[in-house]
């Protein structure tokens, strides 16, 4: 197998002088393409804020992650913003769903963000994630019409939509 994702001595530093937080110290990992990974750890221990350095939502201090070719790290925002939404799919705690958008056009709404997407292809991919997940018949339905489950598996659509090459 090849490697997918490598992470190098991450740091993540908040505040400065006494009230200086490290939320991630020195953090170094490798997974390959195809590989199942899961950060455990106690309450407060820096899982998320690692898991948001690689996926691009947040800075790191120091240290370097890779996807593939691309050096997260070296990204300024902008670039950092495109590559989220055509290399990183995200599946949040909560569901995190557009409230005034159906299940259907949550989907569709992560589609839009890449330039040069193809609408009709979008439209087929979207409902066969839906109907992959179960939710075919719930398409149409905003989020709060439906069950927890449901809208989680609605957020695994969307992090699936743009077919990413990593999924966190």
């Amino acid at each position: 197998m090849s490697e997918l994702l490598q992470v190098r001595d991450v740091r993540k530093v908040y505040g400065t002088g006494h009230t200086e937080v490290v939320a991630v110290h020195d953090a170094t990992m490798a997974v390959d393409q195809g590989e199942f990974v899961a950060l455990l750890g106690p309450s407060g221990s820096g899982k998320t804020t690692l898991i948001s350095i690689i996926g691009g939502l947040l800075s790191a201090t120091s240290g370097e992650v890779r996807l593939g070719d691309v050096d997260v790290t070296a990204l300024d925002r902008k670039a950092r913003t495109a590559f989220r939404a055509e290399r990183v799919g995200f599946v949040f705690q909560s569901a995190n769903l557009v409230p005034f958008l159906t299940a259907r056009e949550n989907l569709l709404f992560v589609s839009s963000l890449v330039k040069g997407n193809n609408r009709k292809q979008a439209a087929q991919r979207a409902d066969a994630l839906l109907e992959e997940l179960g939710l075919a018949d719930r398409a149409g339905n905003l989020p709060e019409q439906l069950s927890g489950g449901e809208r989680q598996r609605v957020a695994i659509g969307r992090a699936l939509m743009n077919d990413p090459d990593l999924v966190l």
